[in-house]
């Protein structure tokens, strides 16, 4: 096991108890000479469709071979398949509840299998609780130590694998519509609208009534002002510039969004 990858956590464990801790403990059990990168642990309890925007985006800027290991798993115990899955770039570990599906949207698999083979978990009785210590941990890092992925279980047809049933972009008379993916820290709401839609054009976006101007830049407007641009994930979003675009227009996950080209 010469070969060594990095290795990525993300999650929807927080920062106030031991689980991620824990689970950083389990891989350095198995190489303490692993990198591991913290994605973020601060995913909404439960929370798939924000856990699959998050690794989506931050998927293309780590080198080839990384490990990604992601646990939002509120199916944890249940029937719900423990999977692994190769692609051209790295590696996916975690449950198989679509919390992959944005991620292999633009990047396809090679391979998949079910993580059916004991010796490469913490214990062959795990928690029916915590997959992400018994399961996922130590099976990614094996995966990030050298350890080929079809060593890890039992070959699955990468078609198999969950989606997630987010609505996808529809072309409209005047230009897109789309929805809310995904609300950040900041309260800024990103659509699934991509920036190709938008770019060399003019454009307006329409959400719950209002229309607002698209943009560049959050300060193409005044403090306290709502505007649509394309944020740095490359999608199109709507932000208030100092505020919280959620709060301030009472816009949530799932809402359409209607962008006008012209």
């Amino acid at each position: 096991m010469s070969q060594q990858h990095l290795l990525t956590l993300l999650s929807d464990f927080g920062d106030r108890d031991v689980y991620v801790g824990v689970m950083k403990g389990v891989i350095a059990q198995i190489n303490p000479q692993l990198r591991v990168v913290d994605l973020t642990h601060q995913i909404p309890p439960q929370n798939i469709a924000a856990a699959r925007f998050c690794l989506m985006n931050a998927y293309p800027y780590f080198p080839v071979g990384t490990v990604h290991l992601a646990v939002v798993d509120p199916g944890v115990g249940s029937t719900r398949k423990a999977i692994a899955i190769e692609l051209a770039q790295g590696f996916l570990v975690g449950p198989d509840n679509g919390i992959f599906s944005g991620v292999l949207s633009q990047n396809p698999a090679i391979a998949a299998v079910e993580l059916t083979n004991l010796n490469y978990w913490r214990t062959p009785q795990p928690s029916q609780t915590f997959h992400g210590r018994d399961i996922f941990a130590p099976v990614a890092a094996h995966l990030a130590s050298g350890v080929s992925l079809q060593q890890l279980g039992q070959e699955i047809a990468p078609e198999t694998l969950v989606k997630l049933n987010l609505s996808e972009c529809q072309q409209t008379p005047t230009g897109i519509k789309g929805c809310i993916q995904y609300i950040d820290h900041f309260g800024n709401l990103v659509s699934n609208i991509p920036a190709s839609y938008v770019a060399g054009k003019n454009w307006n976006a329409k959400v719950a009534k209002l229309t607002l101007t698209g943009g560049i830049t959050y300060s193409d407007v005044e403090v306290g002002g709502a505007l649509a641009l394309v944020g740095s994930h490359g999608w199109v979003e709507i932000a208030v510039n100092g505020g919280n675009a959620q709060t301030q227009l009472q816009i949530n996950l799932g809402s359409t969004v209607d962008v006008i080209t012209h």
